[in-house]
């Protein structure tokens, strides 16, 4: 693995997907470098940050460089708070593989790094605070950049709620109302005894049927649509009867919230905001590498 691929980010990087945005982008190659004759012209590129903030993404957008030919290195780690004009990579290549990858690492970074301030920004507001409330993003990032919205969201302190379908027991009300109504309690039993490693998760929009949920043995209530009163009265309701169950809205959860959720008595928060926060700000120079 090349060096500018080390650390936490590496693993997640998957060159055919890379390669796929590439394709995406420019399916015939760079007509207009092609045109002007500049091919293995020699040249450098630099990303710098346009305002502080969080970085996300840079690993991938060096990499998606380095399969243009370009030699280029992340000057940060994705998660590196960063300030106004840091320098965030830098590359050196022919001409033709700096201009057909700098768009598309460039849009990588600032939609990742946007993604990873929109998360921190959530988190900044309950840390503020004393409270160590986890932040649990869901799969709800557009199509087609899990791979790489996941890591977004962790550089920017929080963690993923599922990374997809295949790994969680999640039972939605729309799962409950394809089943009798008799086998409800039995099914979900079951559930417990066929993956008794992983933690049951029932979704519902009413404080009663939560409260009977939490009887039945759910480990983790997602609170859909649930306001701060109405969580705070269900931790209440919770501890008059010795239940243990944790509480975990969803939906509406924003930074302009957060913390009265997590005061109301929430184990962890449950939102989709941060993937539709505005992209961060990345300035790209492109230079000749021979002082010409």
């Amino acid at each position: 693995m090349s060096p500018a691929l080390a650390g936490p980010w590496a693993g997640g990087l998957e060159d055919g997907r890379l390669r796929a945005l590439l394709r995406e982008d420019a399916p015939h190659g760079d007509l207009s470098t092609r045109a002007l004759g500049l091919g293995g012209r020699p040249a450098r590129i630099g990303f710098q940050a346009r305002g502080e903030g969080v970085v996300a993404g840079i690993e991938a957008a060096s990499r998606l460089l380095q399969l243009c030919g370009v030699r280029a290195r992340p000057a940060v780690a994705s998660g590196a708070r960063v300030v106004d004009g840091a320098l965030l990579l830098a590359g050196q290549g022919p001409a033709e593989g700096v201009l057909l990858g700098w768009k598309v690492a460039q849009n990588l970074v600032e939609a990742a790094s946007g993604m990873a301030r929109g998360a921190a920004a959530i988190v900044a507001v309950l840390r503020a605070e004393g409270l160590d409330t986890p932040l649990a993003c869901t799969r709800k990032a557009p199509p087609g950049t899990h791979w790489w919205a996941a890591q977004a969201i962790e550089a920017g302190g929080a963690v993923m709620h599922r990374l997809g379908l295949s790994e969680t027991l999640l039972v939605f009300p729309e799962h409950l109302a394809l089943l009798p109504a008799d086998e409800v309690v039995a099914r979900l039993q079951a559930l417990r005894r066929q993956q008794p490693e992983k933690r049951l998760v029932v979704e519902t929009g009413r404080e009663d049927d939560a409260l009977a949920w939490a009887r039945l043995g759910v480990e983790v209530l997602q609170l859909e649509r649930f306001t701060p009163e109405a969580v705070a009265r269900l931790r209440q309701a919770l501890r008059a009867e010795g239940l243990t169950a944790r509480l975990a809205p969803a939906g509406g959860v924003n930074r302009s919230n957060a913390l009265a959720y997590a005061r109301a008595g929430a184990d962890l928060l449950v939102s989709s905001a941060p993937y539709f926060a505005p992209p961060a700000e990345v300035q790209v120079r492109i230079t000749p590498a021979d002082g010409g």
